[in-house]
């Protein structure tokens, strides 16, 4: 995390409860909404100075499809008539007059963003229409808008955010408690690094929060399929059918769809929905699935998908219904990395032990790794895991990887701060050589397991279950010199008390 973003974040929220705003949820809203204005305005400048630099070898080149047009934008339902200069935030933060600023976001640029995709069906119309613009007067406004307008802070980086949006829940003291606590970035880099997304995928996260493992995804195809990108199946796929993404909470939804919006991809398939109810239905669809779904409590039986309840044995905690999901919204060869808490690799309930040996034994189980139990601090100080498996509904599981993450290159207290130790690049070297980790001993680190043995112990899936310690030997020197040290040591102390008595007088 940026400790200069939290900085200014956490000032901007001190300000806005000085100036009157008392309610956390309204205030996360509309720092979000603001965020979102001026990153729209920043991605543009950005591609402008691109341009500018490509028009020197092409003067015909121009932006493909800005979000700022030459000209006035035109919305005759809402009597709007203003140049799109007027809507972009480095030229309405110049007007001088924070009334002017004020009447201008109300009357014109909130009800651009929330018609920005066009089409009322669109998924991001459809979670903007009910957005509100609810900073009370011209001079808060204007002060929020001096403190996001801060050179400092970084915009541009990828998932800002959703790390935004991580401090701002901090704020509310209400991190963790619907599991709406925000995946690490790194921990979201790594997973995505070991699945490594392909141009053809299908990818789906159905608790996907601010929607970061759809972001990362995106940024891992972009980096490594650049040639690809540029035809057209295969550019429309990407911005089309590539990502996907559910959620319960609309607020999430909201946010989620402004995250994707502003990393450029045009119309992913973002929803509300809950992924367990019996109205999702969906089966045999996506090749990848990426997520770190809530694993806090249980659902009514009635409300769960009879499809998953009877695949997790009748089962209604959440951590082991999403895993019957991913079983069964996969196509065969799809695959899944997923955060879990580490109940589910040792639980011994029914409901446990079925959804590990259906994905051990119907399934191809590839990696577990063990995670420290201050990864998620300072939300929440449970331990996890990473599960690693192909969906293949004919078994294919025969050695499976462990390995014991100790550190992640941030201290495991609620502070978080940077530190030395991380193990995450030696598991990602690791997974990419899987052929060198045959000879490992239960001694290191990382190991392999058959089948055979992770199935004679009943599914359990914990690494310190087949961990092994090192027996060191230790020589003791023989008894009669042990007892005649033993005297010496007395004689010295007898000698040292009648010392200690005389210089006392005693």
């Amino acid at each position: 995390m940026d400790n200069t973003l939290k900085t200014k974040i956490d000032n901007l929220w001190q300000f806005m409860w000085n100036a009157g705003m008392a309610n956390p949820l309204t205030n996360l809203q509309q720092i979000t909404y603001l965020i979102f204005i001026k990153m729209l305005d920043d991605k543009q400048i950005l591609d402008e100075k691109k341009l500018n630099t490509i028009k020197s070898i092409d003067p015909s080149a121009k932006l493909d499809n800005p979000v700022f047009k030459e000209g006035n934008y035109v919305d005759e339902t809402e009597g709007i008539n203003v140049p799109y200069d007027n809507l972009r935030w480095s030229h309405f933060k110049e007007f001088g007059s924070p009334q002017r600023t004020f009447d201008n976001m109300r009357r014109n640029v909130f009800p651009f963003i929330k018609k920005l995709k066009g089409d009322k069906g669109s998924f991001f119309a459809q979670f903007m229409q009910k957005a509100n613009f609810e900073v009370p007067d011209a001079a808060t406004l204007d002060g929020m808008i001096q403190r996001l307008s801060d050179p400092v802070i970084d915009f541009n980086r990828s998932d800002v955010m959703g790390d935004c949006y991580e401090i701002l829940l901090a704020r509310m003291s209400t991190a963790g408690e619907l599991g709406q606590f925000r995946t690490p970035r790194h921990i979201i880099d790594m997973m995505v690094e070991l699945v490594k997304p392909t141009i053809d995928d299908k990818i789906l996260d159905p608790a996907m929060g601010t929607a970061g493992f759809l972001i990362e995804s995106a940024t891992y195809v972009q980096k490594h399929f650049k040639t690809e990108l540029m035809q057209k199946d295969h550019n429309f796929h990407y911005h089309h059918e590539m990502f996907s993404g559910f959620d319960i909470d609309k607020d999430m939804v909201a946010f989620g769809s402004m995250n994707v919006t502003l990393h450029g991809i045009e119309n992913p398939l973002i929803q509300l929905k809950n992924s367990l109810s019996a109205d999702y239905t969906e089966k045999n669809k996506y090749t990848l699935v990426l997520a770190n779904p809530p694993f806090k409590g249980s659902l009514d039986a009635s409300v769960v998908s009879p499809s998953l309840s009877t695949a997790a044995a009748n089962g209604k905690k959440t951590e082991l219904l999403f895993l019957a999901l991913f079983l069964r919204v996969l196509q065969i060869g799809g695959r899944c990395a997923s955060i879990v808490p580490q109940g589910v690799l040792f639980g011994s309930s029914n409901a446990h032990k079925a959804i590990r040996k259906a994905i051990i034994e119907d399934n191809k189980l590839e990696a577990v790794i063990s995670m420290p139990n201050g990864v998620f601090q300072p939300y929440a100080g449970v331990a996890t895991a990473i599960l690693l498996f192909r969906k293949t509904e004919s078994g294919g599981t025969d050695n499976v990887w462990f390995y014991d993450m100790r550190a992640d290159g941030y201290s495991l207290d609620i502070k978080r701060t940077e530190v030395q130790e991380n193990d995450i690049p030696d598991i990602i070297a690791r997974f990419n050589n899987l052929e060198q980790e045959k000879t490992r001993k239960r001694t290191e680190q990382s190991f392999f397991v058959p089948l055979e043995e992770i199935r004679a112990n009943d599914y359990d899936l914990s690494f310190n279950k087949y961990k092994q310690t090192e027996d060191t030997s230790v020589e003791y020197p023989p008894s009669e010199e042990i007892v005649a040290n033993i005297e010496k040591l007395n004689q010295q102390v007898e000698q040292e008390t009648v010392e200690l008595r005389k210089l006392l007088g005693m």
